[in-house]
């Protein structure tokens, strides 16, 4: 199936995803990595307020290269977002909604998925010029001394991204590999 999504998002609107589905996501996205996350943790133990809002927020595994003549970013491919997975079910337990990245999770990251009602998308590895045609503006809001691994605030339209993770405990990387075998039995 595909699915149209607007940012913020809602668990009524992430609940029928499954995965496999194919979504084309619109609206804000923020970007944030390694760096990013362990400041973000660090705001978060002090008390302090992240630098946007997470309630149903999606975040971007990027760090973008610098933007080219007439375009807002350069390349924007994911990253593997393993590496977020210690920050990860704190962040879903505050409300992030959505996270796009490529690679597996751990099963600490499964479970805070479905217990609170969001997805992992991914994002195609190694077309960063494709994910980068979806931005259509671009902002950094939170330490740009991070360079590429500042947080930016993103405005993309019909970012074109895979369910890895769905609200209903489904995985991409466990059901694809099992159906492609499925079909060759079937030959």
């Amino acid at each position: 199936m595909e699915y149209r999504i607007t940012t913020p998002l809602t668990k009524e609107a992430l609940a029928p995803l499954r995965a496999g589905d194919t979504v084309l996501l619109s609206g804000i996205v923020y970007t944030a990595r390694d760096a990013a996350h362990k400041r973000m943790t660090e705001q978060l133990d002090r008390g302090e307020e992240l630098p946007f809002p997470i309630q149903g927020a999606a975040v971007y595994y990027v760090g973008p290269t610098p933007e080219r003549p007439g375009c807002c970013i350069g390349a924007a491919g994911p990253t593997t977002a393993g590496r977020m997975d210690s920050y990860t079910p704190r962040l879903l337990d505050l409300g992030l909604a959505a996270m796009i990245g490529k690679g597996a999770r751990s099963q600490a990251v499964k479970d805070s998925v479905v217990k609170n009602g969001a997805v992992y998308l991914g994002a195609l590895g190694g077309a960063g010029a494709l994910m980068a045609a979806s931005v259509e503006e671009l902002e950094i809001i939170a330490w740009p001394d991070l360079g590429c691994e500042a947080v930016r605030k993103l405005l993309v339209k019909d970012m074109p991204l895979t369910v890895l993770l769905d609200p209903a405990g489904g995985d991409l990387y466990q059901s694809g590999p099992a159906a492609y075998l499925e079909s060759l039995e079937k030959k």
